[in-house]
């Protein structure tokens, strides 16, 4: 060092600078907030997939294959999840059969769907009833509950997988299917 300054610049591994590139426009806004505190960008994460970047120039040196790396086999692993907390579901069925829903296709009691306030449409959830551990796989298509205290209505189908239909509603354990 010479003067108070080095007598070499730093230098940024190129791997280094482009996470930093890649994460200040994120930094730049503020981040909308769904429901139960979940941001904007944290929601979109969950479904987006990795794409591969660019080999970044090997140093001098011997060169490495990271192409070439097969991690050991696992045994078939479920959906990735995240916890949407619990809450009270209810059913809906033969009067909405066949009319639209808040996303434009027809109710069908038949099929694994559901309606929620704030999610996404084609949002895919789990819905667990922590009374039977049942649980079903469901597509939001729709909006709603409108009942006082209702988190999910459930189409008929999926109702009777988890065991609420003699009820009429239950609680729920949901969690977020990453696709």
């Amino acid at each position: 060092m010479s003067g108070g300054t080095f007598s070499k610049p730093w230098r940024i591994g190129s791997g280094v600078a482009i996470a930093v590139l890649l994460a200040l426009p994120a930094m730049a806004s503020t981040p909308a907030v769904l429901a139960d505190g979940v941001s904007e960008q944290e929601f979109v994460d969950t479904f987006e997939t990795f794409e591969e970047l660019p080999p970044s120039p090997e140093p001098a040196g011997e060169a490495v294959d990271l192409n070439s790396f097969d991690p050991p086999l696992e045994p078939e692993a479920k959906p990735a999840t995240r916890s949407l907390g619990s809450g009270v579901a209810s059913y809906y069925g033969r009067r909405f059969h066949g009319r639209r829903t808040a996303s434009g296709e027809a109710f069908d009691m038949r099929a694994m769907t559901a309606a929620h306030k704030t999610l996404p449409f084609g949002t895919r959830v789990r819905v667990t009833n922590p009374r039977n551990g049942r649980s079903v796989i469901v597509r939001i298509n729709d909006r709603g509950p409108y009942a006082r205290g209702r988190t999910i209505d459930l189409s008929r189908a999926a109702a009777e997988e988890i065991g609420i239909v003699r009820s009429g509603h239950g609680p729920v354990e949901l969690e977020l299917v990453a696709s």
